[in-house]
Order: structure tokens, then sequence, then C-alpha cells
């Protein structure tokens, strides 16, 4: 046995006992569960406008973009949807990346450096807590949603460019970031503002726009955004907003962006394909929030900002076996540990999307409440 081979062996056996192991465990592409674990909030990955379209642009520009964009990976698609997403979130500009990972990457390490300042909320993504790594800039992490906290970390920028990172919906908690408050603050002290709508485009507004169109902040000259297309749009792939001015940097100075090839024709028509059936009203996220409240009511946990149910459970060990009796009566449930919780509790991760039926929707109901109340006594 080598070192390396003993200390993977240690490793596992440390998860073990904590209860925090993870395995991937493959689905078929049919299967006879109601699925409340996926980020497909609007159904949309099946949608048959999206998967023709899909199918359809692989059939015309094959199955990859060949290159990085700025070789020969920019197709008439790449243009289309850039376009798209700009109109429909109210941002001068849009850059399509291969991920919303790569998105939050690109954005953060083109804008800041070592002389810069990050003031980051304590509950931001893993993307965006590795991005103020990778920058190099000093990074100040404030307790969750607090704006005082941040008004202050400004305060002590002594000169140096600053950005604020936060969420529009949260993904473990589901709850929402004060972001017209955040604004004021950042336009205040001359900093930006970084919102990932990852959880929002889709599912906040009256027709899924996200929270910082629907907050009235869309071109704001201190906000820019974020965002993945594979949550509400069913496909892959992620986008920076903002300026026409702040694309142009990307595209020159972002190096995930740079060195990436780009998003494979088939996810960038699909998430173009959602777009539009968003656009124009042939959908609503309305759904997700009748949905979501019954859902929380049932719990006995606060309602959600967007489609994620917050569930908290008293122990690793209960929040698996509350997924385990839920999946064995025909509910898949997503289950939330250390570390991948930034407050360290575990928890159910619901997400209360508008594909199932009515009447599998109430199953879902019956299931998840008994299975919650038999792993929280």
């Amino acid at each position: 046995m080598t070192a390396w081979t003993g200390w993977l062996a240690e490793q596992r056996t440390t998860r073990e006992t904590a209860g925090l192991q993870r395995t991937l465990r493959p689905r078929q592409a049919a299967e006879d569960t109601i699925d409340l674990a996926s980020n497909d909030y609007l159904g949309l990955s099946k949608h048959p406008d999206v998967c023709r379209a899909a199918s359809d642009a692989v059939l015309t520009w094959g199955t990859g973009a060949g290159a990085s964009r700025l070789v020969t990976g920019t197709t008439t698609l790449h243009a289309d949807l850039e376009r798209a997403l700009s109109e429909f979130t109210g941002h001068e500009a849009a850059l399509v990346c291969s991920t919303g990972y790569h998105a939050n990457l690109a954005a953060v390490t083109a804008l800041v450096d070592r002389h810069s300042l990050i003031v980051s909320d304590e509950h931001v993504h893993a993307s965006l807590i590795d991005a103020a790594r990778l920058s190099k800039a000093a990074v100040t992490v404030v307790p969750h949603n607090d704006v005082t906290a941040v008004r202050d970390a400004l305060a002590e920028a002594g000169g140096r460019r600053a950005v604020v990172l936060t969420e529009s919906v949260f993904s473990v908690l589901g709850d929402a970031s004060p972001l017209a408050d955040l604004a004021d603050v950042c336009a205040a002290a001359g900093a930006l503002l970084l919102v990932d709508e990852a959880h929002g485009l889709g599912v906040i507004g009256e027709d899924g726009g996200g929270a910082v169109r629907t907050a009235g902040l869309a071109g704001h000259p201190n906000v820019i955004m974020t965002a993945t297309l594979s949550k509400s749009l069913g496909a892959m792939g992620g986008a920076v907003l903002g300026s026409a001015e702040l694309v142009d940097h990307l595209v020159n100075r972002a190096r995930p962006f740079i060195f990436d090839t780009g998003l494979a024709p088939a996810p960038t028509a699909a998430a173009l394909a959602a777009l539009r059936l968003l656009r124009d009203r042939r959908l609503s996220p309305a759904g997700i929030h009748r949905r979501g409240g019954e859902l929380a009511e049932r719990l006995g946990v606060p309602r959600s900002a967007g489609a994620v149910l917050s569930v908290p459970m008293p122990s690793p060990g209960a929040a698996l076996a509350a997924q385990a009796d839920a999946l064995a009566t025909g509910v898949r449930v997503g289950c939330f540990r250390p570390p991948s919780v930034p407050d360290g509790v575990s928890r159910l991760r619901i997400t209360t999307h508008i594909g199932p039926d009515d009447e599998s929707w109430t199953h879902a109901l019956d299931v998840l409440t008994a299975a919650v109340r038999r792993c929280r006594t």
C-alpha cells in the first residue's frame, strides 16, 4: 500500500464515520419516480420545442463547438442566445460560457486582482468562493444578507476596486437577497454588485425575468449579473450580463472564457428555445410558488423565495434516512450535508418544479410529510 492509497482510505473512513460519504447513482432515462431533486424547475428539459431545437442544432452544426469561442467556436446560435438573454433580462449585453460555474469564475477573476477587495456573503455558491480565491483579491466574508456589514466592509476598501458577491435566491436556504439595498450601498461606495441569478432566472417575476430585473436593477451601472442555463431553462451553460464594455473586457481578459471550448450547439439552441417560451408567456413560474407554498405549510418550514425549499434535519443520518424513505415510495429529493451547506445544518433540498401532474404532486406531498415526520423524531 502506497502512502497515497492509505491516505485515500483514511479519508473515506472519516467521511463514512461522519455520514458524509457520497456516491454517484446513475439514473435511467425513464423512471417511475417523481423527481423533486433536479433543478429543471419549469420541466423544460423535455419540452418538445426545446428538444426539437437541440436535435435540429446537432444536425445543422454537429455535436460540438469545435474550438474556443475566440477561434471558431462562436456560432450564430451563440449570438442569437446572447441577444435574447440580454433583451429578456434587461441588460445591454451578455456573454455565454460553457457552464454557470465558468460564468462566475470568468466574471470575478477578470474584474479583480490582488489589489482589489471582494466582499462576499457567507452563503454564496462554491463557484463564487472558488472565483474569489483564484482572483487573489483580499476577501471579506460578511454575515448572510447583512447590508450593514457590507457597507462597513466597503468602507475599508481604501481606494481599491471592490466587488460584492451575492445570489438573488440562495441555493441552500432558498431565501432572497436584499438586492435594492445592496445596490444602493455599492453605488455609494463605487463598488460593483455581482448577482448570481442561477435560482432566479425563470423563477422570479411574472415571466421569470429574474430578481435583478424585477427589482429595477437591470442596466444599473453598479450591478452585473451571472446566470446558468441548466436550471429553469433546462439546458446547459452559463452567462454573464451587463454593459457592452463589461462583455468586451471579459472577452479579452477572462481566462475561464478565453481558454474554454464554446458551449455545444445542442444546449445553446435548447436554452434559446426555452427562453423564447418564457418570453412569449407560453409558461409561467407561478406554479412553482404555489406548490412551494403548499409544501412549506405541510412541512412547517418558511416559504422559499424561489423553487428551492430547505427542510432542516437533526443530523446527516436523519437527512439521508428521510431521503431514502421518500425514494422508496416514489419521490426523489435532494439531500445537503456538510460541507455543502454553509451553516453546517443537514437538510433536505426539495425543488418544487411544475413538471409533475396534480395527482403526482398530491402523492409527493403525502410522502414527504410522512418521511420528514418519521425522521425528525
